[in-house]
């Protein structure tokens, strides 16, 4: 096979070691066969759980993606995912249990620099996973918003982070990441640990495991307070001019409407915007 399989007897020794095991962590089967697996090659940290995982196996309580670290010969470790299948002979009795293992050292060394590399961004970026609680919290999400990262994890974005008027359609954008449907350029604002609010420009992505499930979503943000804060305030400077302005979009529809206009011409907003301009005003 060419996946690392293992075996145990009731006594938790080695009794099945097949080729690829042998690669991988470089022991031949005479150095293997008959060592307790626990004790002489798993990582400390580990050798509760690990044996665990085995008690429950002999038991009769199989064990499916399971992660845990291996020793190797040369003292490398790598990192396995296991399913812990109970075997038994042919009256049913237990008898040992046979581990068949996947190394996923290189994908987890790559979800590790992706977690640095989000970490590190010069971006805003927060992840949720399916139930909306916050899984992803970056340094930038912490310097801009405040709460460090014990404070958010495993919370409610939506519920504990977003005003009230806003948390109906946030929690829509996330839904729709869920169900693969991603958004950009999604408008809406945050409160500091401080209280004050600031506007982030998101861009919601779906985030899926290496089977293509969906677990979550990752938002990457952007901090526009100051940018809707200069258009307030050019808008205002547009609407207090003492000459009249009138602005339309691409398609020729009334889309700015000063008071000076509206004074001179004698037409309020409601009565002009999405208007055309040169259909409806002009002779």
């Amino acid at each position: 096979a060419n996946a690392p399989i293992f075996g145990v007897d009731t006594f938790g020794r080695v009794n099945v070691w097949n080729k690829c095991a042998r690669k991988i962590v470089g022991y031949t089967l005479d150095e293997v066969m008959g060592k307790n697996l626990v004790q002489e090659f798993i990582t400390n940290e580990y050798k509760d759980a690990v044996s665990t995982v085995l008690d429950e196996a002999m038991t009769g309580n199989e064990t499916a993606n399971f992660e845990f670290p291996l020793i190797t010969k040369h003292g490398v470790r790598i990192e396995v995912l296991l399913n812990a299948t109970t075997r038994r002979d042919e009256q049913g009795h237990v008898i040992g249990v046979v581990g068949i293992g996947q190394d996923i050292t290189g994908r987890i060394a790559q979800e590790r620099e992706y977690s640095k590399l989000i970490d590190t961004a010069n971006a805003p970026i927060f992840g949720v996973d399916t139930k909306g609680s916050v899984n992803v919290w970056n340094q930038c999400a912490r310097k801009l918003v405040g709460y460090n990262t014990d404070e958010v994890m495993g919370h409610s974005l939506v519920k504990e982070f977003i005003t009230e008027d806003y948390q109906a359609s946030v929690q829509a954008v996330l839904d729709k990441a869920l169900d693969g449907v991603e958004t950009a350029n999604f408008e809406f604002p945050l409160i500091t640990k401080a209280g004050a609010r600031i506007e982030v420009l998101l861009n919601a992505t779906t985030r899926r495991n290496e089977h293509g499930k969906v677990i979550g979503v990752v938002g990457i943000g952007q901090d526009i307070t100051a940018r809707l804060a200069q258009e307030r305030e050019y808008s205002k400077l547009i609407d207090n001019a003492n000459a009249p302005i009138f602005g339309v979009d691409t398609f020729g529809r009334v889309n700015v409407w000063n008071k000076c206009a509206r004074k001179i011409v004698g037409y309020t907003l409601d009565e002009v915007m999405g208007k055309n301009l040169v259909q409806e005003f002009i002779t």
